[in-house]
C-alpha cells in the first residue's frame, strides 16, 4: 500500500528546539528527517509515535545517559527536523524506505549493490507464458524470481528450464500463429503452442511446474510429476510418460546438490551478521522447502551502527524488493519493534510472516551456520582489502575527512558549440547512478573551458548536498576555476577538490598528473597505484557521460535541423522515416521508390525529399 501524499501526509519543518518540538510533534506514526544547515537530509527514521521518538534524541528517557557516539555526532550536524505524518505504521515503513533510497542520508545504513542483479520473469498474465531474464522487477502481474548474484547461475537455470520444461522461447508478448513450427519445436525444446500442438490447460500445468521449481519446492514438484507419469502410463500414453520420466531424472540430478537443513520442509531465510573493525558483513541464507538453495551477501562500513541497527536495515530494505518473502525469518541479533516489521512484511507477502531470534534448538544451528558464512566472507574481504580504498584516497590526497561521496565532473563541446557538462557520483567507492546528472552550458559563448567548468560547478552546488570531494577532469587551470566558485559559496564543511590530467603524449610525461590546491607541482603516482586507478575510473566515467550527452544532443539537433525543413514532414512522418532508414544519411541517399515504401510517404512527398537533399 503506497501512502497518498496529497491526502493523508502532512509535512512540517522545525528548528531543533526541544521545548517547541514538545508542543508541535504529534503522538502519531510517521517519518522524521534530520537536516543540516543547507537543508539536506542526514538521517531518515520511522516512528510509531513521532513525539516520543524525536524527543528521545534530546534526552534519554530511561536513565538520562548520553547519546551513542554516532547519534551525538549526527545531532551536532543537524539543524532542523521535518516530520511527515502517515495514517498507519505500515505506511511509515514504506515511506521511510523510499526516502532513504532517494536521499542516501549520511547516517542511515544503505543496503546497496553497484549492479543490477539478474532475475527470472514468468509472465503468467500472458497467453502461453514464457520465462525470460530481466534486470528490473516491475509491477506488471508477472512472477519474478531472484535476484541472482551470479549471472552464470541464472543463465544455466534458464537453459535448464528451456531444456526440461520446454516452454516457448519466442519473445513476443502475444502468441504468434505460425503455419510451420519453429526450430526449437523441431529440436524438441518447445511444445510449439504457435501451431496448436499443446492445449492451454496442459501448458499452464507446465508453467506451474516451473513455478514450483523456481520457488525451490523440488520435492513437491517431483511428487506431482511422479503422479502425472503414473497417470500417463495408466492411459497407455507411454511417450508422454517417458517425457515426464526424463524431467524427473533431470530434477533429481539437480536436487542431489541441495543441502537439506530442515526436515519440516520449511521456507526460511536466516540472517547472520559478522563484524570486524569498521566493516560489517551480512549473509542471508535462503532455505526453500527445507533445502538450502542460495544466499545473499552484503558488505558495508559500520560507522557506529549497532548490530540491531544493521539487522533492522536489512529487514526493511531487502524484502520489499526481494520478489519472495518466506514464512519464517531467523535473525542473529535482536531487533527493537520486530513485531511491527513482521506485520508490515506480512502485508507485503499477503500471509503471515514470522521474524524471531532463536535461543535454543535446531534453529540456533542455522543461525550459527549463517554467522559462520558471514565471518568467512568477511575474512576474505579483509584479506583482499588490507588497506581500505577510501582511507588510501584520504591519505594520499591529504584530505580533511573520509571522501564517502566523490563526484567526477567534465565538460564536452565542439569548438565551443553546444557545450554540456556531466556529473557522476561514487558512494563508498562504487558508482551511484542515481547521482548522475547532465547539464547544458548556457552562459559561456565560444571556447572557454575554464568558464564552462565554473558554470557547471555553480549549477551543481545550487542543487545542494555537495559531495565530500569533487574530482575535476583537467589541469591546474580547471582546478583554479572550480576553487574560485567554491570559495564564493560558504559551506559548514566545504567540499574538497582535486583535478586529474592525462599525461602529455608529445612530451616526456608518462603518467597522469593529480593537481591539488595549495600545491605547486602535480602529484605523480606510480602506474597501478590503487588510488590512481580509482581516480582514473571516476574521470573516465565522467568523460564518457559528457561525451554521450553531447552526442545525443548533436544527433537530436541534426535530426531537427534537416528533416523539419522539408514541407510535409511532421513529427509522425519523421519518426517513420528514421525508424525505417535508421539515420539521416540513409534518408538523404534513398531513391523515390525507396522512400515510398515507408507508410505515409506519397510519391509527390518522396520527390520533395529527394529534391531537398539534392539541393542541400
Amino acid at each position: 500500500m503506497k501512502p497518498k501524499m496529497e491526502n493523508n501526509i502532512k509535512s512540517r519543518l522545525y528548528e531543533l528546539d526541544s521545548r517547541k518540538l514538545r508542543h508541535v510533534l504529534p503522538d502519531r506514526p510517521g517519518v522524521y528527517l534530520f537536516k543540516d544547515l543547507q537543508g539536506n537530509p542526514i538521517y531518515v527514521g520511522k516512528a510509531k509515535s513521532l513525539k516520543k521518538r524525536v524527543l528521545s534524541y534530546f534526552i534519554n528517557r530511561k536513565n538520562g545517559t548520553a547519546l551513542p557516539t554516532k547519534t551525538a555526532v549526527m545531532m551536532e550536524k543537524a539543524n532542523s527536523v521535518e516530520f511527515i505524518i502517515t495514517s498507519t505504521e505500515q505506511e511509515a515503513f514504506l515511506l521511510e524506505s523510499n526516502l532513504i533510497k532517494k536521499f542516501i542520508p549520511q547516517y542511515n545504513i544503505i543496503l546497496r549493490d553497484d549492479k543490477q542483479y539478474l532475475c527470472l520473469r514468468v509472465g503468467i498474465k500472458e497467453p502461453y507464458p514464457r520465462v525470460s531474464i530481466v534486470r528490473r522487477i516491475k509491477k506488471d502481474g508477472a512472477l519474478y524470481f531472484g535476484p541472482f548474484p551470479s549471472a552464470n547461475s541464472v543463465r544455466s537455470t534458464y537453459k535448464f528450464i528451456g531444456r526440461v520444461f520446454k516452454l516457448r522461447k519466442c519473445k513476443t508478448v502475444s502468441l504468434p500463429r505460425n503455419k510451420r513450427p519453429c526450430l526449437n519445436f523441431q529440436m524438441d525444446r518447445c511444445f510449439g503452442p504457435c501451431v496448436n500442438s499443446v492445449s492451454e490447460t496442459d501448458y499452464m500445468r507446465i508453467v506451474q511446474h516451473v513455478k514450483l521449481f523456481l520457488e525451490g519446492r523440488n520435492r513437491e514438484l517431483l511428487d506431482q510429476l511422479r503422479r502425472d507419469m503414473a497417470d500417463a502410463a495408466a492411459q497407455l500414453d507411454f511417450e508422454h510418460a517417458a517425457n515426464i520420466r526424463n524431467q524427473i531424472r533431470a530434477l533429481e540430478r539437480t536436487t542431489e546438490h541441495q543441502h537439506m537443513v530442515s526436515p519440516r520442509m520449511e521456507d526460511q531465510d536466516i540472517i547472520g551478521l559478522a563484524k570486524k573493525e569498521s566493516i560489517c558483513q551480512v549473509v542471508i541464507l535462503l532455505v526453500r522447502n527445507g533445502c538450502m538453495v542460495g544466499s545473499r551477501n552484503y558488505t558495508f562500513r559500520r560507522d557506529g551502527f549497532t548490530d540491531s541497527d544493521v539487522i533492522e536495515a536489512v529487514l526493511k530494505q531487502y524484502y520489499p524488493d526481494s520478489g519472495f518473502i518466506p514464512k519464517e525469518i531467523l535473525i542473529s541479533h535482536r531487533v527493537e519493534g520486530v513485531g511491527s516489521i513482521s506485520e508490515w512484511l506480512s502485508g507485503l507477502a499477503g500471509r503471515k510472516v514470522v521474524i524471531h531470534m532463536p535461543i535454543r534448538g535446531e534453529k540456533v544451528k542455522l543461525i550459527k551456520m549463517a554467522r559462520t558464512n558471514a565471518e568467512n566472507l568477511l575474512m576474505g574481504h579483509m584479506k583482499l582489502q588490507n588497506e581500505d580504498l577510501m582511507d588510501s584516497v584520504k591519505s594520499v590526497l591529504r584530505l580533511r575527512r573520509l571522501p564517502r561521496r566523490i563526484e567526477g565532473v567534465d565538460i564536452s563541446n565542439f569548438r565551443g558549440d553546444m557545450a554540456v557538462g556531466a556529473v557522476v557520483a561514487f558512494v563508498d567507492g562504487r558508482p551511484y547512478k542515481q547521482g548522475y546528472r547532465n547539464y547544458r552550458i548556457r552562459e559561456i559563448d565560444g571556447i572557454d573551458d575554464y568558464g564552462m567548468m565554473a558554470e557547471l560547478i555553480k549549477m551543481r552546488i545550487s542543487k545542494g548536498n555537495p559531495p565530500d570531494l569533487f574530482l575535476v577532469d583537467g589541469g591546474k587551470g580547471h582546478l583554479s576555476a572550480v576553487k574560485r566558485v567554491l570559495d564564493e559559496h560558504p559551506f559548514p564543511e566545504p567540499p574538497e577538490i582535486v583535478s586529474i590530467a592525462k599525461s602529455d603524449a608529445r612530451g616526456e610525461e608518462r603518467y597522469d598528473k593529480i593537481y591539488m590546491p595549495d600545491r605547486k607541482n602535480p602529484l605523480k603516482l606510480r602506474p597501478g597505484h590503487p588510488v590512481l586507478l580509482f581516480l582514473m575510473k571516476i574521470r573516465d566515467e565522467a568523460h564518457r557521460r559528457a561525451i554521450s550527452y553531447h552526442r545525443m544532443l548533436k544527433q537530436k539537433d541534426i535530426r531537427k535541423s534537416r528533416l523539419d525543413l522539408i514541407s510535409g514532414i511532421g513529427p509522425k512522418r519523421k519518426r517513420l522515416l528514421l525508424r525505417y532508414f535508421k539515420d539521416i544519411y540513409s534518408i538523404s541517399k534513398a531513391s523515390t521508390d525507396d522512400l515510398t515504401k515507408v507508410p505515409g510517404i506519397s510519391q509527390s512527398l518522396a520527390r520533395n525529399i529527394v529534391a531537398f537533399f539534392m539541393r542541400s
